[in-house]
């Protein structure tokens, strides 16, 4: 039975999802908002945030289980799915603080965007030399 690396993570990122979504949903009932965000800080973040989640995960775990199908070593795609794990959650929390620590976001950033390029790279080696 092959066990896929990326299915694990992106489990774990679906639930990061969930979560992200309930939040968004709770501060739209609390400030009485059921379309955009009210001209509330928090509220805004948070659809900011979840949104963001939404744009770049995909990607991201669609990149690192191509690799994995292609045979990318086993720790590399945990290396990848980890990194893009700790890089999204680093992001929605960063994000999501109205007195925002910038450090937090964009330390996320930079994890989520090397996880899509050493993906698409690895990718790209399998292709041509495997």
């Amino acid at each position: 039975m092959h066990i896929s690396i990326t299915a694990f993570y992106a489990a774990l990122l679906g639930l990061i999802f969930v979560r992200l979504s309930t939040r968004t949903i709770q501060l739209r009932r609390k400030v009485k908002t059921a379309l955009g965000d009210g001209d509330d800080a928090e509220l805004k973040r948070a659809i900011r945030a979840h949104a963001n989640f939404s744009e770049y995960t995909p990607i991201g775990l669609l990149l690192i289980g191509m690799g994995e199908n292609l045979g990318t070593y086993p720790l590399l795609v945990h290396a990848l799915g980890f990194f893009l794990l700790c890089g999204r959650c680093l992001h929605a929390y960063g994000l999501s603080q109205v007195k925002e620590d910038y450090r937090f976001r964009i330390f996320g950033m930079k994890m989520t965007l090397n996880v899509i390029i050493v993906s698409a790279l690895a990718i790209i080696w399998m292709l041509i030399f495997a």
